[in-house]
């Protein structure tokens, strides 16, 4: 099942300026399934955690303040080759770079601020989906709980 699932979340921004509904809709419509879904916010201690690989970087201080500045939507995603089709939906970091009908180009505003999150292999696809839901929060396609 591992290549059959990725993990995304709608970061601060994409929420704040009122995409979740269509960057869920561009992510069904492109053939993923929602197998766990939810809203939420992230501590600081939580987010640290998340980004651990992260720790090191010039960056993380900034990562760290912008994932909690205000609510996300996290959600594991199933399809096949999921992690490499996502990657493929969302485009690149930097959204001047994404192409063209890319969730990132369509709703990212800049590197930092790029709408979306989405896992890099099947490994940390299992990983941040795992740490954000337990198996009993995952759901078949005839609605059955997969924990």
């Amino acid at each position: 099942m591992a290549e059959n699932i990725s993990f995304t979340m709608i970061k601060p921004d994409g929420v704040r300026n009122g995409h979740i509904g269509s960057i869920l809709k561009m992510i069904t419509d492109a053939g993923f399934r929602i197998v766990a879904l939810k809203f939420t916010r992230m501590s600081a201690d939580k987010a640290g955690k998340f980004y651990d690989v992260h720790k090191e970087r010039p960056f993380y201080g900034e990562l760290i303040e912008f994932m909690t500045s205000g609510p996300i939507v996290a959600a594991v995603l199933e399809k096949d080759n999921a992690v490499e089709e996502f990657r493929n939906l969302i485009g690149a970091t930097n959204p001047a770079e994404a192409a063209e009908g890319t969730i990132r180009k369509l709703y990212a505003t800049s590197i930092g601020e790029n709408a979306v999150h989405g896992a890099d292999s099947d490994e940390n696809a299992q990983r941040e989906a795992s740490f954000h839901f337990a198996r009993s929060e995952w759901y078949d396609k005839d609605g059955k709980c997969m924990g």
